[in-house]
């Protein structure tokens, strides 16, 4: 497809104003919103987030509130007048217990065969603000089982996907190789990957963002 069949389709799906901008470095959330027809800037948003799981998980706080939390959060850091702006986050749940994006393989493998054979949650929360001010949140909860699979099998998944798992707060990517290790997945595929694209669309359609 040319750079001009390209800019076609984003004047057909997204208006001409506002901007849209993902305070975020997510390379999936990018692609998310790319493939989807939009044109969409990105900017770091670096907060300390483990800083802030603690303290709301101290607090009491839900899994989807502290996903919101960080969306929130993150959208605030981004400054941009005329714009709309989205922050996410997701938070990984299960039986009570939050987990994070493992720090090496040993953590990941230690990771997935905790996870081996349960079911778990994913609190994939999205803010979108627009002048300093909070005009959507929303949170998806996917829900996964993992297959009891052979620690054989998960030493070659590893192997195959290499550092690839330490970029998932699950150590799967669930549009990879990761597919392989669940049984049943409920709910959308985006949201599962950091983004809950249908709902997002949805309010950015009401607002005139994005073509009804």
């Amino acid at each position: 497809m040319s750079d001009s069949s390209l800019v076609l389709i984003a004047t057909l799906l997204q208006a001409e104003s506002p901007r849209i901008v993902l305070a975020s470095q997510s390379a999936t959330r990018r692609n998310l919103l790319e493939q989807a027809g939009l044109r969409v800037e990105t900017r770091p948003a670096r907060i300390d987030e483990a800083m802030v799981r603690e303290s709301a998980f101290a607090e009491g706080r839900s899994a989807g509130e502290c996903a919101l939390l960080l969306a929130e959060l993150k959208a605030r850091r981004v400054l941009e007048p005329d714009c709309v702006v989205i922050g996410a986050d997701q938070i990984l749940e299960c039986d009570g217990a939050w987990f994070e994006k493992p720090v090496d393989r040993a953590g990941a493998r230690a990771q997935l065969l905790d996870l081996r054979g349960r079911e778990h949650s994913l609190h994939c929360a999205v803010v979108v603000m627009r002048g300093g001010q909070v005009i959507w949140r929303h949170v998806a909860r996917p829900e996964l089982t993992m297959r009891r699979f052979s620690e054989s099998f998960l030493d070659a998944y590893l192997d195959v996907e290499g550092d690839a798992v330490l970029s998932s707060v699950g150590a799967y990517r669930l549009e990879g190789p990761g597919i392989h290790l669940f049984e049943r997945v409920t709910g959308e595929h985006a949201a599962i990957l950091g983004l809950p694209m249908l709902s997002l669309l949805g309010f950015l359609r009401q607002h005139g963002v994005v073509g009804a």
